[in-house]
């Protein structure tokens, strides 16, 4: 899918290479999050019980135990799971919190995930409208002001950070090796870091006195990187995201900590989309509101 360039409240100077770069950047986290089976392509959410159930638009009957997500297809019915044909009962086995599988089907992907201690299912599909009419997400143009030099301030031992979730009654539970202070026009602020996917990766779930006026009012996040034995790390809020959470209902997104509640107007990174997937309850679970 190609998506036009980012849109931004002013033009970026063609001439300024700090704008090129962030320009890059921001035109690759696009193309990442319209991808076809990606989150903009979710047709909704459904929680597993252990009575087996058939959902919209999805082959077989689903259900969960002790040993994870089953579904039992019928003979005319069949998923792809790690790119081979299964029929008949497969068993996902259980499945680590945050984490999942995607198994295709006839014209999409569904994603089989355990949040919260509780499996779940989302499909996707590629002709979603939503998707489909996708055109990007504004962001304040690029400012190296809001490119901080912090330190990381490592804890003796991880500790293990409960937030809340986009979904009521959810909660997430991430391992954090410390917090980056920094300080902006002579005012010190910290920021609770969680551990990314690679090795020195971390990022900050925040909000800041921009949220729910011109920033997506629940969370944005920002990484950042931290070397084995240094405490130097550069903090780019131009590169502050939104979370799924800001464009569909069907996000299970963590919550900032308490700490991460910036008093500032961060005028930086993306705003609050556009439009969004809102949904409403069936008897299955959550569906696109017609």
């Amino acid at each position: 899918m190609t998506l036009p360039a980012p849109v931004v409240t002013t033009d970026s100077p063609a001439q300024d290479p700090f704008a090129r770069e962030w320009d890059r950047w921001h035109d690759a986290h696009e193309e990442r999050r319209a991808d076809p089976h990606g989150f903009l392509a979710v047709t909704g959410l459904f929680w597993l019980t252990a009575e087996p159930r058939r959902f919209p638009g999805l082959p077989g009957e689903w259900f969960t135990g002790v040993t994870g997500p089953v579904v039992v297809l019928a003979e005319d019915e069949a998923l792809t799971v790690d790119g081979a044909e299964a029929t008949g009962t497969h068993a996902f086995g259980p499945l680590a919190e945050r984490g999942g599988v995607t198994v295709g089907f006839e014209g999409g992907v569904v994603e089989v995930a355990k949040r919260g201690g509780q499996d779940l299912l989302r499909p996707r599909r590629p002709d979603f409208p939503f998707l489909s009419a996708y055109t990007g997400t504004a962001a304040f143009p690029p400012d190296p002001r809001w490119r901080i030099t912090g330190r990381f301030v490592r804890f003796v031992a991880p500790r293990a950070i409960e937030v809340g979730a986009a979904v009521d009654g959810l909660s997430h539970v991430y391992d954090s090796p410390g917090y980056v202070e920094f300080v902006l026009d002579d005012e010190p602020f910290r920021l609770l870091a969680f551990r990314g996917h690679e090795p020195g990766a971390l990022f900050a779930l925040f909000t800041d006195a921009t949220s729910g006026v011109t920033t997506y009012a629940a969370n944005r996040t920002v990484s950042f990187e931290v070397d084995e034995g240094s405490d130097a790390v550069v903090i780019d809020f131009n590169r502050a995201t939104n979370l799924p959470c800001a464009y569909t209902d069907f996000a299970t997104c963590p919550l900032p900590p308490a700490e991460n509640r910036l008093g500032i107007p961060v005028t930086a990174g993306e705003r609050t989309p556009e439009r969004r997937v809102h949904a409403e309850v069936s008897a299955e679970g959550l569906v696109p509101r017609a």
